[in-house]
C-alpha cells in the first residue's frame, strides 16, 4: 500500500455479540460511527476522534476489528504499528469495523455453535473456558482451559536474509503479532544485540486462531502452554478476606516442578486448604509421595516423584477430578506444623501480642481449619524462635558481616536496607560484578537455588557464562518468597550495581523460565533487554500434554524433535516446516506450540542473543555449594557461597595460564567441527567482503557486517563453515571473526578479580543455645497475682494447745508450765 493511503473504520460500540450458525460473530445492536483513519495516524489519536464521536471516555476501552473474509477472530489494536496493519489489512476493502469493547467485555467474548446469543461480558453455558492463573480471578471451578483450534495464515515476507548489523551495532524497531488478539513486540534499542531478521512479515508465520470452541482434542483441557506472572498490585477484598483463595491454583498438573520433597508437601498442603478437601499419603518417602483423597470412592489422586536429571520433584501422575464433592470446604481440612508455623509468624509480625486462643479463632476463619489449643500454643513457640532467630541474625550477624565484607573486599554489596520489612537482602561480591562486566557475554540467567534443609526464606541468582561457557555467579539474593514483588527489587539492585561498572545495559539478554512473575519483572526493571524463556521448562510441559493423546512413543519423540527443530530453527522458513511437521499429526499440538509464545525461545523469531543457551538450568551448579548443615544461617550461607566462588576463581584462574591459542577449549572444541565441514564448500568471490558459497545451498557471506544468510553466526557468535570457508579462500584466520567473549583474554578479564577471606567468623555464635529466645517479662499492665486474700474473714479458729485460749500457739505461750 502506498504511504499516505486510508480507510473508512465503521467504529461501533454498545451493541453485543451473537455466534451464526457456522461460528462467526456477528454485532448487534449500539450506535455506529465512520472515521478516516490514514496509515500515520497514531492511536492516541485515534482514541480521541472516538471519544468525540461517542461522547464516551474511551481510556479503559480496548479496539478490536475483524481481516477480510474472517468473521471470527477479532484482532487487537494496542499500538500504533497495530494500526498501521489494520490500514494494511483492509486497504483493499477501503473499510474495516471497528469495535469499541469495554475491558470487562473484552475479557470473554467468546462464540458457539448454535443460534445462542452470547453478551459480551458473560459465559455461556457449556464453555469449557480455560483456567488461567491469575489470582485475580477466584473460582472454585476445577476444570481447565480448552485449546483453541487453529488456522494457518500464509503469505509470502520479504527477503529474510537482508544484510543486518554486527553483534555489536544496533538494528531496526520490529513488531508483530504472534498470536490474534495477543499481541507482542519487539522493541530494539540502539546497541542492542540483534539476532532476528531485520524485514519479518508476519504473513509468513504460522499463526493461530485463538478464538474459544468446543474441546476437540486431548490438549483442550490442558494447562496453560506456558503460564505467564500472576502479579496482583491491589487485590480484590474477597481475595484480602480470604487469603486461602490465593492457593486454588498452586498446584497446576503434571509436569510440575518443585524445589524438593518439603516444597512439594508444602505446597500440596495449601492446595487442599485452598480447594478445601483432605487428603492421606499412600507413600510418604523423601525420594516419592503418593496421596488421594479420604472420601470412600473419589478419584483425586497424585503422585509426584524425584526427577534423576536435575533432582528436583516432579508431578508424574494426578487426576484432578473429585467426585465426592469434597471441594466444597466440607470436612476438616489438613494442615501441617509447616504450614501453621508461617501461618502464626505472618500474624505475628502483625501484632506480637496475639495469645494462642485468638490465633485459633482467626485461623479458623481466614482459611477454614479447626486447631486445638495446645497445637497452636506449641506452633506459636516455633514461631518465635525461628522469628528471634532472624531477627537476631538482621541486628546482629548480618551487619557484623556486611561490614567486615566491605573491609575485605572494597566495591562488594551487601544491601539489608529492606529486610526488617520485607525480609530480603541482595549480596554481590566485587571480583563477581567486575568480572562479568570485563569478560562475559551480556547473557544473564535468572532461577531461584533451591535449598534442601530449610523453606524459610528462598536464595535467587543471577548468572553468567565466561567464556569457555562456564557458569559464573554475579549477585543472589534471599527472600521470604519468589514473586514478581521480589524480582523487580532484586533486577533494580543489581542494575544500579551494573550501571557503577558502566555496563552496557541496552544489549542485555536474560534467560528464565518465566514464571513467578519473572516475564514482567524484567521488562520492568531492564526497559529494552531481551527475555527468554527456557526451552527445557516447556518441552517438558509439551511432553507431559503428549502423553494424554494416543500416540505411540515414536510419534511422540517425532513431535518433541520437531519442537527442539523449530527452537533451533534459524530462519522462518525452517520454523514452519517444524510446525507444520507437528500440524500433518496434531493441529491442537501445532496450536499449543504457538500459543507457548515463540518469540521467547525460537531463534527464528527471537530478538536477542542468546550464543546458542536454550536453557536456564546452568544454575543447578550450585545446588551443592551450600552445605546443608548452614542453610538454616544466613550469615554461614552467604560465607559458604563467598568461600566457593573463591576458590572457582582461584582454580579456573590457574587453569587458563596453560592455554594457548585465541580461543577457550571448549569453544575451540565447536570450532574444529565448523572446520571439518568447510572443506567441502565452493566459494565465489563478488566483491572484497562479499561471498557465494554452495554446498546444500547457496549462502552469501558478508564479512564487513559480520553477517552470513544461514544466520548461524549472528545466533552464536561463532563462524560458520559457511564463514569458515570464505576465510581459506582468501588466506585469512576465521579467529579474527569470532566474538571477543569466547577468547583466552576475556577468560583472564573475568577471573582476574581475587575475594579476600573474612577473618574473625569463629567469633559469631551459630549455636542451637543462642536460638532460643530468653523468656517474655510479664508485662506492667498485669500485677502479679495475690495468693492470699487478707480481707477474708477467718472461719477456723485456732486454740493453743497448753492453755486452750486464741490468739497464739504452744510456741509463742507465757502461761507457766
Amino acid at each position: 500500500m502506498a504511504e499516505g493511503g486510508f480507510v473508512v473504520a465503521i467504529c461501533q460500540h454498545g451493541g453485543e455479540f451473537t455466534s451464526g450458525p457456522n461460528g462467526n460473530l456477528i454485532y448487534k445492536g449500539g450506535e455506529a460511527h465512520a472515521v478516516d483513519v490514514s496509515r500515520e495516524m497514531s492511536l492516541d489519536s485515534f482514541k480521541d476522534e472516538v471519544s468525540k464521536v461517542f461522547h464516551v471516555d474511551v481510556t479503559d476501552m480496548s479496539f478490536k476489528y475483524f481481516l477480510p473474509n474472517n468473521n471470527r477472530t477479532l484482532i487487537t489494536i494496542s499500538c500504533d504499528r497495530d494500526l498501521q496493519r489494520m490500514v494494511d489489512f483492509t486497504a483493499s476493502a477501503a473499510q474495516a469495523d471497528v469495535f469499541v469493547i469495554s475491558r470487562v467485555e473484552n475479557r470473554s467474548v467468546v462464540t458457539y455453535t448454535g443460534a445462542s446469543t452470547v453478551k459480551a461480558g458473560s459465559n455461556a453455558h457449556g464453555d469449557k473456558r480455560k483456567r488461567t492463573a491469575s489470582k485475580n480471578k477466584v473460582s472454585k471451578s476445577n476444570k481447565k482451559t480448552a485449546s483453541a483450534t487453529g488456522v494457518v495464515v500464509q503469505a509470502d515476507t520479504n527477503d529474510l536474509n537482508q544484510p543486518t548489523n554486527d553483534l555489536n551495532q544496533p538494528t531496526n524497531d520490529l513488531d508483530f503479532p504472534l498470536e490474534f488478539g495477543h499481541d507482542v513486540a519487539f522493541p530494539t534499542t540502539a546497541g542492542a544485540v540483534s539476532s532476528a531478521p531485520d524485514d519479518l512479515n508476519h504473513d509468513k508465520l504460522a499463526l493461530v486462531d485463538t478464538t474459544q470452541r468446543e474441546p476437540t482434542g486431548f490438549f483442550d483441557d490442558a494447562v496453560n502452554a506456558y503460564d505467564g506472572s500472576d502479579i496482583i498490585i491491589d487485590p480484590p477484598q474477597e481475595l484480602t478476606n480470604n487469603p486461602a483463595l490465593f492457593w486454588e491454583d498452586i498446584i497446576k498438573g503434571v509436569g510440575q516442578e518443585f524445589d524438593n520433597v518439603k516444597d512439594f508437601r508444602a505446597q500440596l498442603c495449601k492446595y487442599s486448604i485452598g480447594k478445601g478437601f483432605v487428603y492421606r499419603f499412600i507413600k510418604n518417602e523423601t525420594t516419592r509421595v503418593t496421596v488421594k483423597c479420604v472420601a470412600d470412592g473419589c478419584t483425586w489422586r497424585l503422585h509426584a516423584s524425584e526427577s534423576s536429571r536435575n533432582k528436583k520433584f516432579v508431578i508424574k501422575k494426578m487426576t484432578d477430578e473429585h467426585t465426592c464433592g469434597g471441594e466444597g470446604g466440607e470436612g476438616q481440612r489438613r494442615a501441617t506444623r509447616q504450614w501453621l508455623t508461617t501461618i502464626i509468624k505472618q500474624k505475628l509480625r502483625e501484632n506480637s501480642l496475639l495469645k494462642p486462643k485468638d490465633l485459633v479463632k482467626e485461623i479458623h476463619e481466614e482459611y477454614g481449619v479447626m486447631l486445638t489449643y495446645s497445637q497452636v500454643w506449641r506452633g506459636r513457640e516455633v514461631a518465635q524462635k525461628e522469628m528471634f532467630h532472624v531477627q537476631r541474625e538482621a541486628s546482629g550477624h548480618l551487619p557484623w558481616y556486611g561490614e567486615r565484607l566491605m573491609q575485605t573486599n572494597p566495591g562488594s554489596i551487601l544491601d539489608l536496607s529492606e529486610f526488617s520489612e520485607n525480609r530480603r537482602f541482595i549480596f554481590a561480591f566485587h571480583a563477581s560484578l567486575e568480572g562479568f562486566a570485563s569478560g562475559c557475554r551480556p547473557l544473564l540467567f535468572l532461577d531461584k537455588v533451591p535449598l534442601k534443609a530449610t523453606n524459610e526464606y528462598k536464595l535467587l541468582v543471577a548468572a553468567a557464562v565466561d567464556a569457555d561457557d562456564g557458569v559464573f555467579p554475579v549477585a543472589f539474593n534471599v527472600v521470604e518468597d519468589d514473586n514478581y514483588e521480589n524480582w523487580v527489587w532484586f533486577l533494580m539492585k543489581l542494575r544500579i550495581a551494573l550501571q557503577y561498572h558502566n555496563y552496557p545495559l541496552n544489549a542485555m539478554t536474560f534467560l528464565s523460565n518465566g514464571q513467578k512473575g519473572l516475564d514482567a519483572a524484567v521488562a520492568h526493571a531492564f526497559e529494552g533487554s531481551h527475555h527468554a524463556f527456557c526451552l527445557h521448562h516447556i518441552m517438558e510441559e509439551f511432553k507431559g500434554e503428549l502423553k494424554k493423546g494416543p500416540w505411540s512413543q515414536q510419534i511422540r519423540d517425532a513431535m518433541v524433535e520437531d519442537f527442539t527443530r523449530a527452537a533451533q530453527a534459524c530462519s522462518i522458513d525452517d520454523f514452519n516446516a517444524s510446525i507444520e511437521s507437528i500440524r500433518n499429526i496434531s493441529t491442537e499440538a501445532a496450536d499449543w506450540i504457538i500459543a507457548s509464545k515463540p518469540e521467547h525461545w525460537s531463534d527464528a523469531i527471537f530478538r536477542g542473543c542468546r550464543y546458542d543457551h536454550f536453557s536456564s538450568n546452568i544454575v543447578d551448579a550450585f545446588n551443592n555449594w551450600i552445605p546443608t548443615k548452614k542453610e538454616g544461617s544466613m550469615v554461614l550461607m552467604v560465607d559458604s557461597l563467598r568461600t566457593k566462588i573463591m576458590e572457582t576463581i582461584e582454580a579456573r584462574r590457574e587453569a587458563c595460564k596453560s592455554w594457548e591459542g585465541p580461543l577457550t577449549p571448549s569453544i575451540d572444541y565447536k570450532a574444529k567441527d565448523e572446520i571439518t565441514k568447510a572443506g567441502k564448500l565452493t566459494v565465489l568471490c563478488s566483491s572484497e567482503t562479499v561471498f557465494e558459497v554452495r554446498g546444500s545451498g547457496i549462502f552469501v557471506v558478508n564479512l564487513a557486517n559480520w553477517e552470513c544468510t544461514c544466520r548461524r553466526w549472528q545466533l552464536s557468535g561463532l563462524p560458520c563453515m559457511h564463514v569458515i570457508a570464505v576465510c581459506n579462500r582468501i588466506g585469512r584466520s576465521f579467529y579474527d571473526y569470532c566474538s571477543k567473549f569466547f577468547t583466552t583474554d576475556s577468560y583472564r578479564q573475568t577471573y582476574s578479580g581475587t575475594i579476600y577471606p573474612i577473618p574473625d567468623m569463629d567469633t559469631l555464635d551459630f549455636s542451637a543455645a543462642a536460638m532460643v529466645p530468653p523468656p517474655r517479662p510479664r508485662t506492667s499492665d498485669k500485677p502479679r497475682r495475690k495468693r492470699l486474700n487478707p480481707n477474708k474473714p477467718t472461719t477456723l479458729i485456732r486454740l493453743c494447745s497448753r492453755c486452750k485460749q486464741v490468739g497464739h500457739n504452744k510456741a509463742t505461750c507465757e502461761a507457766a508450765f
